[in-house]
């Protein structure tokens, strides 16, 4: 062997893995829009990619990171938490269930049309009052629907305030509907959560005479019609119950005390609609009252033509849930356990209706 040479293999080098990757499961899947990672000791956060209810970071660099999390809309943003990234190694974090946004009282058996206050969706834009929650249409100048919870509460003696006025709680530059926008049109500004039904103070009473809660309403369908399942409804608190109540509409045109048939008011600013529509769900009084719901609950849906020519017999226009929801495309008692709304949507009321 020459002098100087060396035969010997040299090991080659290992490259050591300073990085490993972390892994969770969320649902319901469509709940996260965002999941990041960032050092604990500064740095930049490095986002993780997102697939049906699987979030994973394909590989970070060994050291502690905090974990945080953006919810959807609608879910509330779960904590964020402190984790250690071990080199070489994946990290599966525990399964993370995000919770929905507690629903408003007067939206405990759902949001029929999924209703946010975005000003981006004017058409189904939500006004979640004290007294009641709604949808409303600004294009229609009307409410898609109003939602309400009535038990012994709601009511007492405050007299009826009469305060008809605009909304002023609706988006700035949006079109106000006036106390004076039905006038001399033949129809009634007919109350869509009825002003007797928040008779426990004066603020209550007065929150049900702002415009958003009108509907251009035929004198008779309004007055009598109406009026008799609203007192019929009421009767139920005396007996230990509570309600939920949805009403709305739908359609274009209508007949007033004026006849003839009126499609608009207001310089066609308020849609006139053609159906009033309500659903009432009686309940003992209790709590937890969606999972309370059973196929034995009394449903009660109406809906009706805006004619001043009605039966003033409500039970005359009873209809199914389902019904309803063809007729408007809405998703009604959503917060309803899906197996017992397939069952109580179906069928139509034959109780008593006095």
């Amino acid at each position: 062997m020459a002098s100087g040479c060396n035969d010997t293999n040299e090991p080659t080098p290992q490259v050591q893995v300073q990085s490993g990757t972390v892994t969770g499961l969320f649902s319901p899947a469509n709940s996260l829009t965002s999941v990041t990672a960032t050092p604990v000791s500064g740095g930049t956060a490095v986002t993780a990619s997102l697939q049906a209810g699987t979030y994973s970071f394909a590989e970070l660099p060994a050291g502690e990171y905090t974990v945080a999390y953006v919810a959807a809309a609608g879910y509330l943003t779960p904590a964020s938490q402190i984790i250690m990234v071990r080199a070489g190694a994946t990290t599966q974090l525990a399964a993370l269930t995000v919770q929905l946004v507690p629903l408003p009282i007067h939206l405990t058996l759902g949001n029929p049309s999924g209703a946010t206050a975005d000003i981006n969706q004017p058409t189904n834009y939500l006004l979640s009052k004290t007294q009641y929650a709604l949808s409303y249409h600004r294009d229609r100048g009307i409410a898609n629907w109003v939602s309400w919870h009535l038990d012994a509460s709601w009511r007492g003696s405050a007299a009826r305030q009469d305060d008809f006025r605009p909304d002023n709680t609706l988006p700035a530059g949006w079109y106000q509907v006036q106390a004076t926008s039905y006038s001399g049109s033949g129809f009634d500004r007919g109350h869509m959560c009825p002003s007797a039904d928040r008779t426990n103070t004066v603020p209550d009473n007065s929150a049900t005479f702002f415009m958003t809660n009108m509907v251009p309403q035929a004198p008779r369908n309004n007055q009598q019609t109406w009026a008799n399942l609203e007192d019929y409804t009421r009767s139920f608190l005396a007996t230990g119950n509570e309600v939920y109540i949805i009403c709305g509409s739908y359609g274009r045109g209508g007949t007033g005390s004026n006849g003839g048939l009126t499609q608009t008011l207001d310089q066609g600013r308020v849609t006139v609609p053609n159906r009033l529509w309500k659903v009432v769900v009686i309940l003992p009084t209790g709590t937890d009252d969606a999972t309370r719901v059973s196929t034995n609950t009394r449903i009660i849906a109406i809906d009706t033509p805006n004619d001043n020519s009605i039966n003033t017999n409500w039970g005359q226009y009873r209809v199914s849930v389902d019904a309803i929801e063809a007729a408007t495309g809405l998703d009604l008692l959503s917060a309803v356990p899906s197996a017992i709304q397939q069952q109580i949507e179906v069928s139509v009321d034959t109780g008593p209706t006095n």
